[in-house]
């Protein structure tokens, strides 16, 4: 058993004590065995569950994705959680359902960022709370393990942009398209590379006749011959997109010289690299070679982004936990930098994963259980509640070794199949080989808004104030209230504002969204926008909400929050956010009020001299 610190083994001997299931755990060191097999799992599968450990989460209660955010402001969140912190552990379960029996397949992958390829990419930095990583710590997780010997990887994004700084091996990487309309500098380039490669090549193959070293070596001196190994190449400087494309174009002319394509520090080619083979024989060795070294660095290049495109390939529906955090974690580590709106993180991750579940939205159409986020507790509440076990069996290698890390993707398989058998939804898939998802699930697929009661779309502007409450309201009768007596509880809040002003005569709600905001909500429609209204006028109403305004009591709008969502501004209290927001806006608005009262200047065509009179 390798090496643990006392604080890890404790953990370990803590876990043992529970019901264990066989995970394999991948390494650096045993990817390409892990990948082949769970190449065949998948293929094999009709789902594929995924789950997660990061580096942290939010810090503070106002960061977490309320009740009250729209689909909206609780992607603004996950985004900046997911643009901020790092996956250490990735665990990945292709499983079937047949019978009620649940045949899973886990792996465990622990990943790290590493710059394999010294292009400067995937390894940046990334924050880290110290509740996350205890968290990791206190369950047995070896960081060092994970620093030297964690898998790295390359988003879709990043390996486009180090293709173009490494160039390509392989002369099928370097394929052009024939060009019939050149200029007259195209046309000067191209025969002046057909006239140097053509001297080169027989300069190189009379340099095989016996003759003199000194005017065998001037001869590949003036020619510019240099070795690719153990063959002549010759290099073409090239300064253009257009110039790499004739080169190319041209080389293609000589059937016993392969082109290669030679990266420049930064990006882009500096130069093609013609390479002179001795025999049809000889230029299928080499283009194989070339071929089983750009696989090589294509391995090296994505790393585990390989397990994320076999799961797209396969078009197989994805089980997660927690959608929004999860797939925002996905498209941002493994896709692309995530896109600025939810509608375009939506559009962009269908193409990649058509059929995503989230076994939280599932949970809700039951109802009682809204509140019930941890997995095991969930479990456990089901199984007491609802007759009927799910058998579980699991496949792995490492059936003898204890391991407790990546169990949560088994509990995500638990609890989907488990929903499923209480909602009289049938997992298994049709074996007609036309759908890869069974026909009573689409309508719960793709659902991204956490806080979505159901599987229906709900009105856009419409939200819940308390997670086991179903009652919904606008968020244009939200109000964001802050600069009140610090500790307040959310009903002497209420309290204190009930007869100050006749908008707080119906019916309002106050809930703390953290210990210096609240919102206020105002069931009845048209009274938040009057209470804005009065707030910002400064108006006397009464002597009593003139205190609490002059005693520093502030207000907003839902805009204001969304902007604070929006700008990624993450300060411990919402209050110095609304503040910092309002701010800016009032910047904003001033610096475009004096650029509209800027003096006016005529000008005087008349006056103008016109230099040709001169």
């Amino acid at each position: 058993m390798p090496f643990r610190r006392s604080l890890c083994t404790q953990a370990a001997a803590r876990h043992r004590r529970r019901i264990q299931w066989p995970v394999k755990q991948v390494t650096k060191s045993n990817f390409s065995e892990a990948l082949a097999e769970i190449k065949a799992c998948i293929l094999n599968s009709d789902y594929v569950a995924v789950s997660f450990k990061q580096t942290g989460g939010h810090s503070a209660p106002w960061h977490k994705i309320l009740p009250i955010d729209t689909a909206e402001t609780a992607y603004f969140k996950a985004k900046h959680a997911a643009e901020r912190f790092q996956i250490l552990q990735f665990a990945v379960c292709p499983f079937s359902v047949k019978a009620s029996k649940l045949i899973a397949h886990p792996y465990n992958f622990h990943l790290f960022p590493r710059d394999e390829l010294k292009v400067g990419m995937p390894s940046y930095s990334f924050s880290c709370q110290s509740s996350y990583l205890t968290a990791m710590a206190q369950e047995g997780f070896d960081f060092n393990a994970c620093i030297y010997n964690g898998i790295s990887y390359l988003s879709k994004a990043q390996e486009s942009a180090t293709n173009v700084q490494i160039g390509h091996l392989s002369p099928s990487s370097c394929t052009v398209h024939s060009s019939s309309v050149h200029s007259v500098a195209d046309s000067l380039f191209t025969e002046r590379i057909r006239s140097r490669v053509k001297n080169w090549i027989r300069a190189c193959k009379d340099s095989n006749k016996t003759e003199d070293a000194l005017i065998s070596s001037l001869r590949k001196l003036i020619s510019g011959s240099e070795v690719y190994g153990s063959r002549p190449s010759l290099n073409i400087d090239v300064c253009s997109e257009c110039q790499i494309k004739l080169a190319l174009e041209t080389l293609k002319e000589f059937v016993d010289v392969v082109p290669l394509q030679l990266p420049k520090r930064g990006a882009g080619v500096q130069a093609v690299r013609a390479v002179l083979t001795s025999s049809q024989e000889d230029k299928n060795l080499l283009e194989k070679e070339l071929q089983h070294m750009e696989q090589e660095q294509r391995e090296r290049v994505l790393g585990f982004r390989e397990v994320i495109d076999l799961i797209s390939t396969s078009q197989r529906p994805v089980v997660v936990h927690n959608s929004l955090n999860d797939f925002a974690f996905i498209h941002s580590k493994f896709l692309a930098p995530l896109p600025l709106t939810m509608d375009e993180f939506r559009s962009s991750l269908h193409l990649i994963f058509p059929h995503i579940l989230d076994v939280n939205h599932l949970m809700k159409e039951i109802g009682p259980f809204e509140k019930m986020n941890n997995m095991p507790a969930a479990i456990s509440y089901l199984e007491r509640r609802f007759s009927g076990s799910i058998d579980m069996d699991i496949s792995s290698q490492d059936t003898d070794k204890v391991n407790i890390h990546g169990h949560n993707v088994l509990r995500v398989c638990h609890l989907f199949v488990k929903l499923c058998s209480i909602l009289k939804i049938s997992p298994e898939v049709p074996e007609d080989g036309q759908s890869h998802l069974s026909p009573s699930l689409p309508r719960h697929s793709n659902i991204f808004n956490p806080c979505s009661s159901n599987s229906t779309n709900p009105i856009e502007d419409d939200v819940r104030i308390w997670t086991g409450n179903s009652r919904t309201i606008s968020i244009n009768n939200l109000v964001f209230l802050w600069g009140f007596e610090s500790g307040i509880s959310a009903r002497s809040l209420k309290d204190l504002l009930c007869d100050t002003h006749d908008v707080f005569s119906e019916e309002f709600d106050v809930r703390m969204l953290d210990r210096t905001c609240a919102v206020v909500v105002f069931w009845t429609p048209g009274f938040a926008e009057c209470f804005l209204r009065i707030i910002d006028s400064g108006e006397i109403i009464s002597t009593k909400l003139t205190g609490l305004i002059s005693g520093g009591l502030k207000a907003a709008g839902y805009e204001t929050y969304k902007r604070v969502c929006e700008s990624g501004l993450r300060k411990s209290d919402l209050a110095d956010c609304l503040d910092q927001a309002m701010d800016e806006t009032e910047i904003l608005s001033g610096t475009v009020k004096s650029q509209q009262e800027q003096p006016v200047i005529y000008w005087n065509n008349d006056e103008m001299i016109n230099l040709n009179d001169l």
